[in-house]
C-alpha cells in the first residue's frame, strides 16, 4: 500500500469503472461516487495548489455538492497560462511524467500526470479499444501504428500503455518526424501488416495522398481501421475516407486534451461516450457562461474527479459540444459527446454563422475520393462574401462537375454567399496540419481579415507535413 493512498484509490476506481462498463453500476452508486470524489478533489486542490487556494478562498469545500458546483468560479485557459506551475496540486516531483500543451495559440502550459491520472484516464481508453478491436477483428490481434504529434504530447505514451495492456504489437511511425517521413511510414505499414492506424483525421487523407505519390495503392495496403482524435471528424469526413481507403473505416479513438486527459472514448457506432467516473460535465453558454443544463449544445465545462497532480475545477474547455443520453443498448456507457468545434472557430459566412462541423458537412456530404480540401473566403465587390472551395479529388472521380455543383448549392443554401469549387491536385499544405494547431487554421483561409495567431502558426509549421519528402 502506498503512503499516499494511491493503491486504495486505484482499486476503488477500477471497481467503479468495471461496474460502469459492464452495466451493473446503478445511478445512485455513480452519484455517490461523484459526490465523494468531488469533496476529495476540492480538499486536495485547496490544500496543495497555490492557485486554487486563492481561487477558492472562502469556499466551504465540505458543503459543495455536484448540484451546487455551479456556484464556484470557472477555471480558464488564461488562468492556466498565467499561473503555470501554481495550478499543480503538489511539486512536479510528485508527477510520473511531464507533458505540456503545444503552445500554438498561447504560452505552452505544464500538463504533468501522476500515477492516479494515468491509470484512471487510460482505463476508459482501454475499455474502448477492447470493444472496437473485438468488433472489427474478433479474437485476432492486429498490429497497431501510432502516428502522434510530438514527444511532449501524451499521445504516444497513452496508446503505448493501452497497447501493452491489451498485448498488442505497436509501432510508432510518425510521418512528420524527419527520421521517419511518409515514405518510410508507408513502407512499414506494408511490411509489418499494420491494420490499425491511430492518428488525427487530416492524416487519413495525407497518408493516402502520400501513398499515391510514392507508388502505393491505398486499397492494397493492409489498413482496415483508422482510430482518430485531436480534431473534429464529421460522419461526412469519415465516409469520404472510406472511399479513399476502400478497406478501412474511421472510428473515434477519444476526445480529450493535454489539460483534461481522456474526456470521452469511442465506440464502433461512431459515437464518443463521456468517461463519467472521471468527470462532472456541464454545458454553458459560450458567450455568457450561463448554465444550460445537463444535455443540449454549449461550451463544455469539466470538473475532474481524480485527485492527481493537476485536477481542474469547472474548467472551460473552449469546446462546443452536444451532450445527449446514451441510447439504449449502446456498446459503451456514458452520455454521448458530439464535438461541434471550438468556441472561437465559428465562421461568419454570408448571412450565416457556421460551426466547423456544419461547414465540413456542407463541403463533404456525399463526396467521394477527396484527398483534401480548403475553404477560401474573400470579400466580394458587392460587400458580401465569396467562398472558393479547393478540392483535391482522386484521379478518375466520377463527374467532378457534379461534385462541384452539389457543394456550391449546399453552401449557397446555408450561407447565401456566392460559392465556387476548384479542383486542385496541388492543395495548400497547411491543410495537412490538422489538429496540431486547429481545424479552422488548417481548413479555412479567411482573407477578409488578417491572419490570427493560430493561422500564422499553422503556416509556419506546414512544411513539416509535406507528403512528398
Amino acid at each position: 500500500m502506498t503512503a499516499d493512498g494511491t493503491d486504495a484509490f486505484l482499486a476503488a476506481h477500477r471497481r467503479i469503472s468495471d461496474s460502469f462498463h459492464d452495466g451493473t453500476l446503478t445511478e445512485r452508486e455513480l452519484a455517490d461516487w461523484h459526490a465523494e470524489r468531488l469533496t476529495a478533489v476540492l480538499r486536495h486542490v485547496t490544500a496543495r495548489s497555490p492557485f486554487y487556494r486563492r481561487h477558492l478562498a472562502g469556499v466551504d469545500v465540505e458543503a459543495v455538492t455536484p448540484a451546487t458546483l455551479t456556484a464556484l468560479p470557472f477555471t480558464t485557459k488564461d488562468d492556466l497560462r498565467r499561473e503555470m506551475y501554481d495550478v499543480l496540486s503538489g511539486p512536479l516531483s510528485d508527477a510520473r511524467i511531464y507533458y505540456e500543451t503545444n503552445g500554438t495559440t498561447g504560452a505552452a502550459t505544464p500538463c504533468p500526470r501522476g500515477a492516479r491520472d494515468i491509470a484512471a484516464s487510460n482505463t476508459a481508453v482501454e475499455q474502448s479499444w477492447r470493444h472496437l478491436l473485438r468488433t472489427r477483428f474478433g479474437d485476432r490481434k492486429p498490429v497497431v501504428g501510432l502516428m502522434g504529434p510530438s514527444e511532449l504530447y501524451a499521445f504516444g505514451d497513452v496508446f503505448t500503455d493501452v497497447a501493452a495492456t491489451l498485448d498488442l504489437c505497436h509501432v510508432k511511425i510518425w510521418p512528420e518526424s524527419p527520421r521517419v517521413g511518409f515514405k518510410k511510414a508507408l513502407r512499414l505499414i506494408e511490411e509489418l501488416g499494420v491494420e490499425v492506424v491511430v492518428c488525427a483525421p487530416a492524416l487519413c487523407l495525407s497518408l493516402a495522398k502520400a501513398a499515391l505519390h510514392h507508388g502505393y495503392d491505398p486499397a492494397a495496403l493492409p489498413v482496415k481501421l483508422f482510430l482518430v482524435l485531436g480534431e473534429i471528424c464529421t460522419p461526412q469526413f469519415a465516409a469520404n475516407v472510406s472511399t479513399v481507403w476502400p478497406q478501412a473505416v474511421v472510428r473515434p479513438a477519444l476526445y480529450g486534451s493535454q489539460e483534461a486527459l481522456c474526456i470521452a472514448s469511442g465506440a464502433d457506432s461512431g459515437a464518443l461516450h463521456l468517461s463519467s467516473p472521471n468527470y462532472l460535465a456541464e454545458l454553458v453558454d459560450p458567450d455568457t457562461g450561463a448554465p444550460l443544463g445537463p444535455y443540449g449544445t454549449g461550451e463544455l465545462v469539466l470538473t475532474m474527479l481524480v485527485d492527481g497532480i493537476k485536477p481542474l475545477i469547472r474548467y472551460r474547455t473552449g469546446d462546443l459540444v452536444r451532450l445527449t443520453p446514451a441510447p439504449p443498448g449502446s456498446a459503451l456507457p456514458g452520455p454521448v459527446v458530439e464535438v461541434v468545434g471550438r468556441a472561437g472557430d465559428r465562421i461568419p459566412l454570408g448571412d450565416g454563422l457556421l460551426w466547423p462541423a456544419e461547414l465540413e458537412a456542407a463541403v463533404l456530404t456525399d463526396v467521394r475520393g477527396c484527398l483534401g480540401y480548403q475553404v477560401v473566403v474573400d470579400s466580394a465587390p458587392d460587400g458580401g462574401d465569396r467562398v472558393t472551395v479547393r478540392m483535391d479529388l482522386l484521379p478518375g472521380t466520377a463527374r467532378p462537375d457534379r461534385v462541384a455543383a452539389a457543394v456550391t448549392a449546399r453552401l449557397r443554401e446555408r450561407t447565401g454567399a456566392h460559392s465556387t469549387v476548384v479542383v486542385d491536385t496541388d492543395i495548400d499544405p497547411v491543410t495537412h496540419t490538422g489538429s496540431f494547431v486547429s481545424w479552422k487554421a488548417a481548413r479555412v483561409l479567411d482573407r477578409r481579415f488578417g491572419p490570427d495567431g493560430a493561422a500564422r502558426t499553422a503556416r509556419q509549421v506546414a512544411h513539416r507535413y509535406a507528403i512528398t519528402t
